[in-house]
């Protein structure tokens, strides 16, 4: 009987991992099985930019995986049973359940509405494709009638690159962006600076300091007593991971991410692996991991090379796990390029403008390319597995 492994999601952790996976391991002894809610890759660090305006990739996971031997199953997960070693799913079909040997857990996150009323029925986000083309579609109403007011809520890295992005690609809308301190504060001073300079070229007025308490269609309410009008509200003020983890009984953070080891191993269920947003991984610094690209492409490395070492009797090799700065886009000719130092404080010099900018392309340009060809450098012959344990009892076909 083969060892089933199943990824669970297909973002730029779940698709690289999956890719690697089938690159190493010898289809003979291993079967490895995507399950992904979406047919598509989503190149989710571009959803501002798909839903200022601009034509998006986004491949066909099929095609992705053609040739791979890897088997994709689009459907949403809905529950975990790491007891059984079990994934339970919802598709057109009915759904159903799917065995696993080892599970590699990648679903990612979603935008954390931080129970602030009115967010889930009337605020727009740029977590998800689906969500992303709605804004776009109402932004594409308001230019039609001749403008109107958008509000991006919000002061990190995600709040900045969407207002920035819509305001470029959407000059005839009046955008402005809140901020629950100072936009970026974590940046340089200088790149502060810079980013001021951008929302001033752009015309983006900049509310620090706000609070927002609820969203209505037509209006924010702010904890001041301020009322700010709106024609489109767009919610980025964090994400959330999903509570199907905490629901399986795997160990999690308060938040709900999967505590893991150096390898990405749950400290709770040895079978499963997480990585990217699901993941709660202390890196080389001593610190949490954050949610980010880069982060995604560590863990996904680290457990890949734990999976195979472990499987095949290998030595498990150590990915760095570092975090060495943010990248940010400030519409299409502007950017911002900031390093960060081993205790993940910004650093005095940043880099800003048209060349941050094409740096920040070059980067996501890099990340589709790595998902979009998990056969490259394809060996000849991929390692055999050392031996394939037996799947639980509970699983094993009745004789």
């Amino acid at each position: 009987m083969k060892h089933r492994i199943v990824v669970l999601g297909a973002g730029y952790a779940g698709a690289y991992a999956a890719g690697n996976l089938a690159r190493r391991l010898s289809p003979a002894d291993t079967e490895i099985t995507v399950v992904n809610a979406e047919p598509d890759f989503v190149q989710r660090l571009r959803l501002h930019q798909l839903a200022a305006g601009r034509r998006i990739r986004a491949p066909k996971l099929a095609d992705v995986f053609a040739g791979t031997g890897i088997r994709l199953r689009v459907a949403r997960v809905t529950a975990v049973d790491p007891e059984r070693r079990t994934v339970a799913v919802a598709d057109t079909g009915g759904g159903g359940e799917l065995g696993y040997d080892t599970l590699v857990y990648a679903l990612g996150s979603r935008v954390a509405d931080h129970g602030v009323p009115g967010v889930a029925e009337h605020a727009f986000d740029v977590a998800g494709r689906p969500s992303a083309l709605r804004l776009r579609d109402r932004l594409d109403a308001l230019e039609g009638r001749g403008g109107g007011t958008v509000l991006v809520v919000g002061d990190g890295l995600t709040g900045i690159e969407t207002a920035t992005e819509i305001a470029e690609s959407r000059p005839g809308l009046r955008v402005t962006l809140i901020a629950r301190g100072e936009p970026a504060a974590r940046l340089s001073a200088g790149a502060r600076g810079h980013l001021r300079r951008a929302c001033d070229r752009l015309g983006i007025t900049v509310l620090e300091h706000t609070s927002v308490e609820a969203v209505e269609a037509t209006r924010v309410l702010c904890a001041d007593g301020t009322v700010l009008a709106s024609d489109a509200t767009v919610w980025t003020a964090g994400f959330a991971v999903d509570s199907i983890a905490a629901q399986s009984g795997l160990e999690v953070t308060e938040e709900g991410r999967i505590v893991v080891d150096r390898s990405m191993r749950s400290v709770s269920h040895p079978d499963v692996h997480a990585i990217g947003d699901s993941v709660h991984a202390i890196g080389d610094n001593g610190r949490p991991l954050p949610m980010s690209c880069a982060s995604a492409g560590d863990t996904a490395r680290q457990a890949t090379e734990a999976i195979v070492g472990r499987l095949t009797g290998g030595r498990t090799a150590d990915v760095r796990l570092t975090y060495v700065g943010n990248h940010i886009s400030l519409g299409r000719r502007d950017g911002i390029l900031q390093l960060v130092d081993g205790e993940g404080r910004a650093k005095p010099a940043y880099l800003g403008g048209r060349k941050a900018a094409r740096i920040k392309a070059g980067i996501l340009a890099t990340a589709l390319w790595a998902v979009s060809h998990p056969t490259f450098g394809m060996p000849r012959r991929r390692r055999r597995l050392t031996a394939v344990p037996a799947a639980p009892a509970a699983m094993r076909p009745a004789a």
